[in-house]
């Protein structure tokens, strides 16, 4: 009609009016396709996060639940007395999953101390303890080892099986975002004039049902989702280390096989304190000294009149409860693996995903019978590369690449923040969380534990220093080179001042 023009070698292919119309459509048409692929990826990590969430969470509550059930029909009253000890502990754990400021090592480390000291007190009835004898005693904790090897294996066990939960369930989360900001793509100026000639010129030549050229389609998608192609390198980085994060998940950071049963563990100890309490006090009042003799009358119950000796008897198979609905993390784990598989390579396939599409293009099929931007015809010009430098020779869009896309730079930084996380999860190392969900800006540090501080048998599993500790441990930090610094002088002088000395003899 009167309101097209023919198609000249430019972009103008309408009248101005209908050339708005179609701009929008084109836009309109481009967009659709995106999100349409985007939104199953984003849909699949959405629910992926959500089932390893609620399977996580419940697998806590369960684990306190069956803890308390068993240790009140095992020690009654006297566990009923200090049962906030043993709540406290499953509300630092829960605390430190959802993303609290909770250092695991120094957390369970307390809860031992503090176990030792109720345990003493009721191992030794006789004798009166003060506050300030009974933090003596909880120093001995690691020395003595009344617990027997319990704590030193739980508290590995429990670290790295809730660091990589943990990072595992943000890394889903984190993808979910992602894509979410990825997807919603806004074209140029210059994308949208190309993808207008490639999708409404035609009607100009009244080849309304002629559809673009398959490599062409490419071209014009390659150029619209060039800063999308630039994503794709740090996303396979970030999906391969979710999948060796999944592949602890499986095996020896399995959280199911150390909350499931942490009672009978916590029980051991117990059990193991009572039988060498003799010997513990001994060593403790060596080094303590010798506390005070409750006067007559008020001695309190012992452990074995209040019948605290019953050795624990665990739930069987059938009785302990089911998590998440019936489900067990193996299966949670399978499931996500070929998920995350798939999502690989997403961003620099979305071109050919989006021209795959039979409303986009003509598909490999009927190459000489399609719309190469001016005709009906075979299309020519070779497909570009994947990414913005790539599109430098691009025939069909005009594209920057100077000016990359802030959104995907960030997001790329996002995706490059939780792969470091991922890689420390993977070796049973934690650092400080930052929620990139906000893209909030932060610092990442370490635990605080020098090198020589450590011990060994704990490498694997520094975890964050909690709120105000950060502040503490770097005025530590910063004051022991001065410390060091003037030891070393001090040494120094000390053997010149000897060397003096000999002389003036």
């Amino acid at each position: 009609g009167d309101h097209l023009k023919v198609c000249s070698q430019g972009y103008t292919c309408c009248s101005q009016e209908m050339e708005e119309k179609y701009s929008q459509q084109s836009k309109h048409d481009f967009r659709n396709a995106v999100v349409e692929l985007s939104n199953h990826l984003q849909t699949m990590f959405s629910s992926r996060y959500k089932k390893f969430d609620e399977f996580f969470k419940e697998l806590l509550e369960n684990a306190e639940k069956s803890l308390n059930d068993m240790f009140v029909r095992t020690y009654g009253r006297l566990y009923m007395q200090n049962s906030e000890l043993f709540k406290d502990l499953f509300v630092e754990l829960k605390r430190y999953y959802v993303g609290g400021n909770v250092n695991l090592e120094e957390m369970l480390n307390e809860f031992w101390a503090r176990l030792l000291e109720r345990m003493f007190r009721l191992v030794n009835p006789q004798y009166h303890f003060t506050d300030e004898y009974l933090e003596c005693v909880s120093k001995y904790t690691e020395q003595l080892k009344p617990f027997g090897d319990v704590p030193r294996k739980l508290k590995l066990q429990v670290t790295r099986a809730f660091v990589a939960a943990r990072t595992f369930a943000q890394g889903l989360a984190v993808a979910r975002d992602v894509v979410s900001k990825v997807s919603a793509v806004n074209p140029t100026p210059q994308g949208t004039r190309a993808l207008l000639k490639m999708m409404y010129c035609p009607y100009c030549r009244g080849l309304v049902s002629v559809k673009p050229c398959y490599n062409y389609c490419f071209n014009v998608m390659r150029g619209c989702l060039a800063n999308q192609g630039d994503l794709d390198t740090e996303w396979n980085i970030f999906m391969d280390s979710m999948l060796l994060v999944a592949e602890r998940l499986e095996g020896p950071f399995n959280i199911e096989s150390v909350m499931d049963p942490i009672d009978v563990k916590i029980s051991d100890a117990i059990m193991n304190m009572q039988e060498n309490s003799m010997q513990v006090s001994q060593k403790v009042f060596q080094g303590c000294g010798q506390p005070k003799t409750l006067a007559q009358g008020r001695t309190a119950r012992s452990v074995s009149e209040s019948g605290f000796s019953a050795r624990f008897r665990p739930y069987n198979p059938e009785e302990r409860p089911t998590t998440a609905a019936g489900t067990s993390l193996d299966r949670l784990v399978t499931d996500v693996k070929e998920k995350l598989k798939q999502a690989k390579k997403f961003w620099s396939s979305l071109p050919g995903n989006i021209c795959n599409d039979e409303k986009m293009s003509v598909g490999t099929v009927n190459e000489n019978e399609c719309w190469n931007g001016s005709a009906k015809s075979r299309y020519d010009f070779a497909v570009t590369g994947n990414g913005l430098a790539s599109q430098v020779n691009n025939p069909e869009v005009e594209v920057d690449i100077t000016k990359p896309d802030m959104v995907i730079r960030r997001q790329i930084m996002a995706l490059r923040v939780m792969t470091n996380k991922l890689k420390n999860a993977y070796s049973g190392n934690d650092v400080d969380f930052i929620d990139i969900s906000e893209e909030s800006s932060g610092e990442e540090s370490g635990s605080g534990c020098e090198l020589q501080q450590c011990s060994p048998e704990f490498e694997f599993n520094a975890t964050e220093v909690a709120g105000n500790s950060n502040k503490s441990d770097k005025n530590v930090n910063t004051s022991a080179a001065p410390r060091s610094g003037l030891s070393q002088a001090a040494l120094l002088l000390s053997i010149l001042f000897l060397a003096m000395q000999r002389q003036w003899r």
